[in-house]
């Protein structure tokens, strides 16, 4: 078996009610995703280009979708050399979790401070951070961010975080945050609009 992306889901243009998952048949074996990898890993990077939108100083998010979502799994396949089967399904059900349902919209939070016990400083300080995140849409109405309450741990955040924002199948013109010392609005250009709107639809 050949690895060939051009023939997962991710490329379907058929009308979707919901982002598809990935299915086990899309995850191969480490050796053979090695032999289109470079080629794979252009084309997810050009994917995550569109949908990387930074806010602020501090905040990185990136939307996923099925394409980087696949990408993830292969690469944790090849990293950790992972071949048994329930392995395998592990990662593919962990990483489902980044992908939106119906009119949802999932993305990795990064946040982003150099100096270590600064980070460890706004970590604390700012738990609350992902609830305030929202999404900004043609008519003035915000989407914000939902998280898995099992990311705050002892008071405190990653600086990586998963989010979910429910849309209602919108496409969202800006990302913004509201909290504390930190405000900030990010306009979405042409090019990221559409990337969102392709996942939503």
């Amino acid at each position: 078996m050949s690895f060939d992306c051009r023939t997962c889901h991710c490329t379907d243009r058929k009308p979707k009610t919901e982002m598809k998952a990935v299915e086990r048949e899309e995850s191969i074996d480490y050796v053979t995703y090695e032999e289109g990898r470079e080629a794979f890993r252009a084309r997810v990077l050009a994917a995550k280009a569109a949908r990387r939108i930074h806010v602020g100083e501090y905040l990185t998010l990136l939307f996923e979708n099925h394409l980087t979502v696949q990408y993830q799994i292969q690469e944790m396949i090849r990293t950790e050399r992972i071949v048994k089967e329930a392995d395998i399904l592990h990662e593919i059900k962990t990483y489902n979790e980044l992908i939106g349902e119906v009119g949802e919209l999932g993305c990795t939070l990064l946040i982003e401070i150099d100096d270590a016990t600064h980070r460890a400083e706004k970590l604390k300080a700012w738990v609350k951070l992902p609830d305030n995140i929202y999404l900004k849409f043609e008519d003035g109405s915000k989407a914000f961010a939902q998280i898995d309450e099992r990311q705050r741990e002892e008071g405190k955040l990653s600086s990586v975080q998963f989010l979910k924002f429910n849309t209602n199948g919108q496409v969202p013109v800006a990302v913004g945050i509201d909290y504390h010392d930190l405000s900030a609005e990010t306009i979405l250009n042409y090019e990221q609009r559409n990337a969102l709107g392709e996942d939503l639809t």
